[in-house]
C-alpha cells in the first residue's frame, strides 16, 4: 500500500525544522546540566575491602542505644507475657466500669445478692464434695492381706507431722501410716 500523500499545509517548514532542533538540544542540555549538579545516589550495598579489627580498638565507653535495652529470651517472654496482661487487666477493668456505671440505679440490696449469689454456690458446691469425698473414705475400711512364710516381725508406726507458718496459720497435717 502507498501512503497517502500528505497536504502541503501539514509539512513543517525548514524555519520549524531549526526551532524543533534548538528546543530538542537545550532540552538535553539542561538535562546533562542537572545530572551534573545532581548528588550522586548512594549505593545501595557496599562492601568494605578493609577487614575488622581483632580486638577492641579505643578506650572511649560504649555508649547506650535508643529503644528497648538487648534482654535474654526468657526476658523477652516474660515482658510480653507482662504487657499482655496488662492489656487484659485494662479491658478486664473498662469492663468492670462499664457495668458498675450501668449498675448505678440499682438497689444496693439486690446488688449484693446478686453479687454473692454466685459465690455462695460456689461455696456450698466446694463444701459438698468435700463432705462427699470424705464419706467415702470413711466408708470403705481399709483392709491388709498379708501371707507370710516363716518368721516375720511386724512394726507399725504412726507418725504425725503438723506445721502452722504465717500471719493467718494455715496448719498441714501430713499423716503416714
Amino acid at each position: 500500500m502507498d501512503p497517502e500523500p500528505r497536504p502541503a499545509a501539514d509539512i513543517p517548514s525548514a524555519a520549524d525544522r531549526a526551532t524543533a532542533t534548538d528546543l530538542i538540544a537545550a532540552v538535553e542540555d539542561a538535562l546533562a546540566a542537572a545530572q551534573a549538579a545532581a548528588p550522586t545516589a548512594p549505593a545501595a550495598s557496599f562492601r568494605d575491602p578493609v577487614p575488622a579489627p581483632a580486638g577492641p580498638v579505643g578506650d572511649a565507653l560504649p555508649v547506650p542505644q535508643p529503644g528497648r535495652p538487648p534482654m535474654s529470651q526468657r526476658a523477652t517472654d516474660a515482658s510480653v507475657v507482662m504487657l499482655a496482661a496488662g492489656a487484659g487487666t485494662l479491658m478486664a477493668g473498662t469492663g468492670a466500669g462499664v457495668a458498675l456505671w450501668a449498675l448505678a440505679g440499682v438497689d444496693p440490696v439486690t446488688l449484693a445478692l446478686a453479687a454473692g449469689a454466685p459465690v455462695a454456690v460456689v461455696a456450698a458446691l466446694t463444701r459438698l464434695v468435700r463432705r462427699a469425698g470424705q464419706a467415702a473414705q470413711q466408708a470403705a475400711p481399709v483392709t491388709h492381706h498379708h501371707t507370710y512364710a516363716g518368721p516375720v516381725t511386724q512394726t507399725h508406726t504412726h507418725r504425725t507431722h503438723t506445721q502452722a507458718r504465717g500471719m493467718f496459720a494455715r496448719s498441714t497435717t501430713d499423716a503416714r501410716h
